[in-house]
């Protein structure tokens, strides 16, 4: 199944073609590479780049299968496959296991089970929407891991441009169920070799918390 959903959702732009992993030829040496050939491109002269590196909580817990499923109508794709997914996510229950916990099994309402192979697949479709377009930039994605990468011209306007990209993304997350964990944000401000010396302290606010420039990502 998921080797059949993964060509028609492409075929009907249910896939960003900024999404790397879970897909076919895509890995993690994917998603790096092409993140530092679009910073490289975009430090051009009197710009400055930098990456705003954001977190989907809970990923797999939220998809909400009532709006993944409109999603996959609205683009087409085939009514047998699209039942499919909807029974698949129908009449799910849970139990969690932990010493002195009564093993009783709840209504799950939300939500994929990890380990499947089809649930990183539905997962990137869900949140196709939260790509867009950006001038001077581009949004990549790694499952449920979403850099955003601006050029402008100061570290200073960078950061006021995250402020804004984040608050649309952030309502569009909201209308499929999904937030950022802001503890899991990351900000790297680029530098190019004749600049290594400088360093810029240029900061944003997320729900009032401050996020500084690191050094290093992982």
């Amino acid at each position: 199944m998921a080797s059949r959903l993964s060509p028609l959702a492409r075929s009907a732009r249910l896939l960003s073609c900024n999404q790397c992993g879970s897909l076919p030829g895509l890995s993690t040496f994917d998603a790096c590479a092409a993140l530092t050939h679009e910073i490289r491109t975009l430090q051009c002269p009197r710009l400055e780049a930098s990456t705003l590196f954001l977190d989907i909580k809970g990923c797999f817990d939220n998809i909400s299968s009532t709006i993944l499923i409109s999603l996959m109508r609205c683009k087409g794709i085939p009514q047998d496959l699209v039942s499919w997914v909807r029974s698949f996510l129908a009449d799910r229950k849970c139990r969690l296991i932990f010493q002195g916990s009564p093993n009783i099994f709840l209504p799950v309402q939300v939500g994929t089970p990890q380990g499947s192979r089809v649930s990183p697949l539905r997962f990137v479709m869900s949140v196709s929407v939260l790509h867009m377009p950006i001038p001077r930039g581009i949004i990549f994605s790694y499952i449920d891991d979403f850099p955003v990468t601006v050029s402008l011209l100061s570290y200073r306007r960078n950061c006021q441009m995250f402020q804004y990209l984040y608050s649309v993304m952030k309502s569009n997350g909201a209308r499929i169920g999904v937030s950022f964990s802001i503890v899991k944000t990351d900000l790297c401000h680029w530098r190019i070799l004749r600049d290594r010396d400088t360093s810029s302290h240029s900061t944003i606010s997320l729900h009032r918390t401050l996020v500084y420039p690191s050094s290093c990502v992982r």
